[in-house]
């Protein structure tokens, strides 16, 4: 809000127009796409989008910013493994449907360990597994969830396309069905080289050239993403924790805090980076 109100009131100097989009919902990836449908980058027309993202993984003071691929897609995957109950004393007159979901699961890891260059980072978890209900019985079903997390979409599709051939061959070897659902989240963040190029000298400019580094990989998602597809932009980390005041604690943890610090430079790059975008190119 301090940014807004500083280029409103430069606002006759300015080369162009600068919109605020202010995103709700990033947690579960369903605040950019309909701010985007509603019109947000069409009126004024957008040219290119800058954003950061606060990181408690770093000190505070530090930026951390990357070319090309940065943060993951997100996709929520939901297999249900179908079998024929039966007592666990005769299970020759069932058809286990745990067993069945044990070795799709095993074989699933396949799809990253055997089809995908490791230098094509993407992650296939299953994280929730529910069946049954006594401890004798071979339950009729198997209900699994997880996510995939890719940074392109050939490996994406490629690799949601094995987990659902995967899971129905592997599941016909045990006589037992399985059908697979995906809930898809975001597309991977993909900044332009161009802005990013301009981010990181801004930041240097900032900070320091010492105090700004080359980001990893991240599988966590962002649907910035989608910001990202319309308009060439760069989405940046800002370091936000403060060891000696005990502001150390992870993002989603309880004990969570910053250091407001964060925001000052947070604010001082991402102004710049618009005025610099501004004044090279008349981008709006």
């Amino acid at each position: 809000m301090v940014l807004a109100e500083i280029l409103a009131g430069r606002r006759a100097d300015l080369p162009g127009a600068v919109v605020f989009a202010f995103q709700p919902a990033e947690e579960v990836a369903r605040g950019a796409l309909p701010m985007i449908q509603d019109g947000v980058m069409d009126d004024p027309r957008v040219d290119a989008v800058v954003g950061f993202h606060l990181v408690n993984g770093l000190p505070a003071g530090v930026v951390s910013v990357r070319s090309g691929p940065a943060m993951s897609s997100a996709d929520e995957i939901s297999i249900t493994i179908e079998g024929h109950g039966g007592h666990g004393a005769i299970p020759q007159l069932a058809v286990d449907s745990i067993v069945a979901a044990a070795h799709v699961i095993t074989g699933l890891q396949t799809v990253v360990s055997r089809e995908t260059s490791p230098l094509d980072p993407v992650v296939v978890t299953i994280g929730t597994i529910q069946a049954g209900t006594a401890f004798n019985i071979i339950p009729d079903r198997v209900e699994m969830r997880g996510t995939v997390r890719a940074f392109t979409e050939e490996t994406r599709e490629r690799t949601l396309r094995r987990i659902e051939e995967i899971a129905a061959g592997v599941a016909t070897a045990y006589r037992a069905r399985a059908t697979v659902t995906n809930r898809f989240g975001c597309p991977p963040v993909v900044n332009d080289p161009g802005v990013t190029a301009v981010v990181r000298q801004v930041a240097a400019d900032v900070v320091g050239p010492e105090r700004v580094h080359e980001a990893e990989l991240w599988t966590a998602s962002d649907d910035m993403a989608y910001f990202l597809q319309r308009a060439p932009g760069c989405y940046f980390n800002v370091g936000s924790n403060n060891m000696l005041r005990g502001l150390s604690a992870p993002h989603h943890n309880a004990r969570f805090d910053f250091d407001e610090e964060a925001l000052v430079v947070a604010a001082k790059v991402l102004g710049g980076a618009v005025l610099h975008l501004l004044e090279a190119g008349g981008h709006q």
